[in-house]
Parts: C-alpha cells; sequence; structure tokens
C-alpha cells in the first residue's frame, strides 16, 4: 500500500522535492487557487501550520489551474502572491492537475483513498486531504470546509504516534 511518503512534487522552485521528507509528519494537502472565492482560505491553513508545526504538522499547498482559470499564473506570481497576501510559509508546490490524465500521481492516490462526492474527482479548489503521521489518509474535506473547522481532526491525527 502506498503512502504520501511514495511520491515525488516538484516546488515552486522548481526543485524536485521527494514527499518522504515530511515522513512522520501529519500532513495536510490542498489544492490551491489565487483567484478563487476560497483563496482566502489560505490565511487559515497558514494559521493552522503556524499553530502545529512544532507539534509535527505540515501543510502541502499544490496549486491547480483546472477549476474555472483561477491559478492563471506562473510558480514565480504564485509564490509571491502567496507570500505577499497570506504570508505563507508551509511548503507550495508547482502548479499540478488534480483530475483527469495528466493529474498528479498524489493526487491520483489521494482520490483512490478517499473519495468525495464526485467520487475519484475533485470538485473545486481547496480540497484538503488529512493524511497521518503513518502516511495513510485520514479524511477528506471539500472545499467549503474552512481550515479551522479541521482543527479537532487535526489534533487527534497529531496526538497518535507514526
Amino acid at each position: 500500500m502506498p503512502t504520501l511518503s511514495d511520491f515525488t512534487a516538484t516546488t515552486l522552485e522548481g526543485q524536485e522535492q521527494p514527499l518522504s521528507a515530511f515522513a512522520g509528519k501529519v500532513a495536510l494537502v490542498v489544492n490551491t487557487a489565487s483567484e478563487c472565492g476560497f483563496t482566502p482560505q489560505f490565511e487559515g491553513l497558514e494559521k493552522l501550520y503556524g499553530e502545529y508545526e512544532d507539534q509535527g504538522l505540515v501543510v502541502l499547498g499544490f496549486p491547480c489551474n483546472q477549476f474555472g482559470g483561477q491559478e492563471p499564473g506562473d510558480e514565480a506570481q504564485i509564490g509571491e502572491f502567496c507570500q505577499r497576501n497570506y504570508g505563507v510559509t508551509f511548503p507550495m508546490f508547482a502548479k499540478v492537475d488534480v483530475n483527469g490524465d495528466d493529474a498528479h500521481p498524489v493526487f491520483d492516490w489521494l482520490k483512490s483513498e478517499k473519495g468525495g462526492l464526485l467520487g475519484s474527482k475533485i470538485k473545486w479548489n481547496f480540497t484538503k486531504f488529512l493524511v497521518g503521521r503513518d502516511g495513510k489518509v485520514i479524511k477528506r474535506y471539500g472545499s467549503t470546509t474552512k481550515p479551522e473547522d479541521i482543527t479537532k481532526d487535526l489534533e487527534k491525527a497529531l496526538a497518535e504516534a507514526a
């Protein structure tokens, strides 16, 4: 059975990053967009990251332009936007597809582990996947679930050993 550690992603700076670098941490994996109605969730994601990072949380942001063209920028523009507007310090990766033939393998895996209302498809930006310290998907949250609304699940996951 694959875990989050079995995947690699490209950072906003163009470096290949093995996700095994986050092994033993609780990860919140989110497909993001800079021009979405849910974009203000960056603030809540950053707040969670700041509050729980020292307990083992990492937020992993994956920009995606598949929903209404709401992430039109290149990686440099995305990084600058996130930093300037929301003070994002958690790891952000290069733009990916989350659905379809070109979907990033980590999202194919996440969707196969926890389907949503549309089965194996992601419906919109800011879909969130909570991954335990063991690298397995615990829960999936839709776009309308605010970061602060998953605190209880997050704290439970952080309390569990790897």
